[in-house]
């Protein structure tokens, strides 16, 4: 096994192959026919390729002696309308699950690194033939549940000539939903075959009728939107609902001691409804209050004049955006009211993976300003990972200049090898990064906005852009004859032999915690991003380390043995190494007044006694796994806990359980607003009483105590004063490539997670500290605390369709429009829709589109879909 990974390093090294198996050996026993690039570019565009998926089910696609293992077959199909005999080719793409078969002799499939594989012919190979089609079947790891699975920009190489994207395996957008198209991949047809994850999986596809059902649920009704502010506030009182305040007039602000820039953008959001600061409208009052906590406000608006009371920059801009969230576009009328308000967390975060594939600043700029409107306070941007570094570090170019970008260079001199679907090329759009002047922009703009930016760059794990950028300053430094210089950041330890796979399936991702130069990396990198702070006077409150997902490697490094054996740090076991790089990272950031952060499965590998009292960690644990366990532990530590369980709060999972739907799905295929809505954080095992796990299946959450076999407490219930800091959405971006789909996947989720974040709801129920088991059939969830989160899930559902939508229009968010509920009863179609008060359309037979607004006669093929307040989109349409 080594030395099959040590010959193919060293193949990759000079750039000759980049597979294991000597495809080199086959392809020279092959008729050898010239390629040109002009032959070549012809082929690629001329190539037609075709992917599906043919069964997830394990007797009908694992082998004999895969017993109890999970497997799925899948087909790539070739055909050309001319005649190809040449050989001498390579076809990479992107494969998210490992290939363990091929199953046509013709060819040969073998992994280069992570997600890359390289599809070569064999000496069966018979050329390709005008009008033939060849059907390449292999056996995959798992399983394959949706159309979005399989990655675009396949691309063909040969020796000598410049790669070529296959056209037909390139992305198109949809003009009417302007969401990606994969025109390469069959659409499912077999739930049982295609869309069902295990025997067990009862999970419904969400169909036409399905959704009807579900939207049965929620009534339109326009008086839940009068006087509805999201989030919502912890107390409003109307005083008078026969005398509306006009404010189409203006208002004229009178701001007293309180700094206008501090409101500027939220008045900006105030203005883009139409409501202008002018000198004769009524007047809008800003005082500022030392009896109202921190980030509150109160609001008085009466018929002659708006007060806002507030202790901060935050709770005056909250205040106006409360102003903002009461009107809808095209009525500018407010009655008259107080609101009295307040945070339920103090952390309420959208957390942002810029790393994957790249998202531009508009991008990042644009969602700070929505999270401002609707009181969202922290993101956490994500600018390092395995497969990209985005942020410009000074004195290290080369994290930029390679780490930066993904191209066709198997060597990684000059970029990293593409992944992810990013094809060969070093300008695609989801390469990039930001500038230190962006990132100071973007810093400006966050503090601009009370929005405290949290910067990660992810260690030790899922650090592969920065060991390769790392790896090519060695060589340039080394071939200078400065070994010196070569070696004072150097990430990796050559003589390392450890084998190990990471969950994205690479074996060298991880920094080697036991080199010095490793640590100096780190402290170079974060002392130039806390200068980029102090530079924007934004302060570098926190930093995230990440440090989730490592893979089990230094095993084999002689430094680290080396380390483990001569160490004064009280290191004795190579297992013990994760920890130690956390801990001593931590601990060298809390010596800098900032507090250290990560995710919760490599925070739990410390040692809480060596770790600085103010730590964060994210849970990212998943609650149907028993996933509260970890949760109530570390905040029993007295850490700073922030929740960002995935089956509601990873906004990167499908909005509905449909194979088409955008998203990765590991730990939940339908995560609606609604489901997010639902969501009870302070008692995270009571979801039990309400969700099924990935598969659609009731669990049991136990939350007593549980003991180990000597009798010492391993888990329990939260202790009393103890409790969770806030909440945080997560958009990772693996199948996210461009900016309309970042903002199809964050919203309207991010409106549901600022309700979430903001707000208790009346029917959360209470937590148990002396412990409790939930269930389905636990009784905790009472009928009338269900029936009150229905009814306020009515008022925000009609408030997102008849008035929040809306203004995500006026900003230029390219939001998810929802699916339409439909059934065909009686000969008649029956519509309905998740927010009463968007449009809905039809048609029959692929005739032109028509409103609904009742039940109407139909016969023949029906189409459903909704439409954009402004008209300008259309909602994914639905078959009945």
């Amino acid at each position: 096994m080594k030395k099959t990974i040590i010959a193919t390093a060293l193949l990759l090294s000079l750039g000759v192959v980049g597979c294991q198996g000597g495809s080199s050996e086959r392809q020279t026993n092959i008729e050898q026919s010239s390629w040109t690039q002009t032959s070549l570019n012809q082929f690629a565009n001329e190539l037609k390729v075709t992917y599906r998926v043919v069964t997830n089910i394990p007797e009908q696609a694992c082998s004999a002696a895969q017993k109890d293992q999970r497997c799925f077959i899948a087909e790539i199909d070739f055909s050309t309308p001319a005649n190809y005999p040449n050989g001498n080719w390579s076809i990479f793409y992107s494969q998210m699950r490992p290939v363990q078969a091929v199953l046509n002799p013709e060819f040969d499939i073998s992994r280069v690194q992570g997600d890359l594989h390289q599809i070569t012919p064999t000496k069966a190979f018979t050329g390709f033939k005008a009008g033939e089609i060849k059907t390449l079947g292999f056996r995959g790891e798992l399983w394959q549940l949706s159309e979005t699975d399989p990655m675009p920009n396949y691309y063909i190489t040969v020796d000598g000539l410049t790669p070529v994207v296959i056209s037909s395996t390139k992305l198109t957008i949809d003009p009417e939903t302007g969401m990606e198209q994969r025109p390469y991949v069959e659409s499912f047809t077999d739930a049982d075959k295609q869309y069902r994850r295990t025997e067990k999986d009862a999970l419904v596809w969400a169909k036409a009728d399905v959704l009807y059902q579900t939207n049965e649920n929620v009534t339109l009704d326009s008086s839940y939107v009068t006087d509805r502010i999201i989030p919502t506030p912890a107390d409003i009182v109307v005083t008078s609902t026969n005398k509306p305040v006009d404010l189409s007039l203006g208002i004229n602000v009178i701001y007293n001691e309180v700094n206008p820039k501090a409101v500027k953008a939220s008045l900006a959001r105030l203005s883009r409804l139409g409501v202008n600061e002018l000198a004769g409208g009524i007047p809008l009052k800003l005082e500022t209050s030392s009896t109202i906590g921190q980030e509150g406000y109160k609001l008085e608006i009466t018929e002659s004049e708006l007060t806002i009371q507030a202790a901060d920059e935050a709770g005056f801009s909250y205040g106006i955006a409360s102003i903002t969230g009461l009107l809808s576009a095209d009525d500018l009328s407010i009655n008259t009211l107080t609101v009295t308000d307040a945070p339920r967390y103090q952390f309420r975060g959208m957390h942002v993976d810029v790393a994957r594939n790249f998202h531009s600043k508009q991008m990042i700029l644009d969602l700070i300003d929505q999270m401002a409107a609707y009181k969202l306070n922290k993101l956490h941007l994500h600018m390092a990972d395995d497969e990209g570094w985005r942020l410009e570090i000074d004195g290290l170019p080369e994290l930029t200049n390679v780490g930066s970008k993904r191209c066709h260079d198997l060597t990684e001199t000059q970029c990293l090898i593409p992944q992810l679907g990013s094809g060969p090329f070093a300008d695609s759009d989801v390469n990039g990064y930001y500038s230190k002047a962006d990132y100071i922009e973007i810093l400006n703009y966050a503090t601009a906005r009370q929005v405290e930016v949290i910067p990660s760059m992810d260690m030790p794990g899922h650090s592969r852009a920065a060991i390769k950028s790392m790896d090519a300053r060695y060589r340039h430094y080394m071939e200078a004859g400065n070994s010196e210089a070569a070696k004072e950041y150097l990430l990796s330890d050559a003589a390392d032999k450890t084998v190990y796979s990471s969950v994205q399936y690479y074996n060298d991702n991880t920094l080697n915690v036991c080199m010095e130069s490793t640590f100096h990396f780190v402290d170079k990198v974060i002392r130039e991003i806390a200068k980029l702070h102090q530079a924007a006077d934004h302060p570098l409150n926190r930093y995230h380390i990440g440090a989730d997902e490592t893979a089990g490697a230094w095993k084999q490094s002689p430094q680290c043995l080396d380390f483990v054996a001569n160490n004064d740090k009280g290191v004795t076991s190579v297992d013990d190494l994760g920890a130690y790089f956390i801990e001593r990272l931590s601990n060298s950031l809390a010596d800098k007044g900032i507090q250290p952060a990560g995710w919760s499965d490599g925070m739990s590998h410390t040692n809480p006694a060596n770790m600085p009292q103010n730590a964060q960690s994210n849970i990212w644990d998943v609650i149907s796994h028993q996933g509260y366990k970890r949760a109530h532990k570390q905040a029993n530590l007295g850490w700073d806990t922030v929740l960002s369980n995935p089956e509601v709060l990873y906004f990167d999972f499908p909005y509905e359980a449909d194979p088409k739907e955008h998203g990765y799905y590991w730990a939940g295929r339908a995560q609606n607003s609604q489901k997010i809505f639902s969501f009870m954080p302070d008692n995270l095992p009571a979801n039990a009483e309400q969700w099924t796990d990935i598969e659609g299946q009731a669990f049991a959450a136990d939350d007593t105590v549980q003991q180990d076999e000597q009798g010492n407490d391993i888990s329990g219930p939260l202790q009393q004063g103890k409790g969770f800091t806030g909440i945080q959405g997560q958009l990772w971006s693996e199948t996210v490539r461009s900016d309309d789909v970042a903002e199809y996947m964050i919203y309207p989720r991010l409106l549901m997670l600022a309700e979430k974040a903001w707000h208790k709801g009346s029917w959360e129920v209470p937590y148990r500290y002396e412990g409790a088991i939930y269930s389905q059939d636990s009784g905790y969830f009472t009928v009338e605390m269900r029936l009150k989160q229905q009814q306020q899930w009515n008022e925000l559902a009609n408030a997102l369709g008849q008035k929040e939508l809306h203004k995500l229009d006026l900003a230029n968010i390219a939001y998810r429009l929802p699916t339409v509920g439909a059934k065909v009863i009686n000969g008649k179609l029956h519509a309905n829709i998740a927010f009463p008060g968007l449009r809905i359309e039809y048609r029959v037979n692929n005739k032109q589109w028509l409103p609904y607004t009742e039940p109407v006669a139909v016969n023949g093929k029906v189409e459903v879909r909704s439409i954009s307040p402004d008209g300008k989109r259309k909602g994914r349409s639905l078959l009945l």
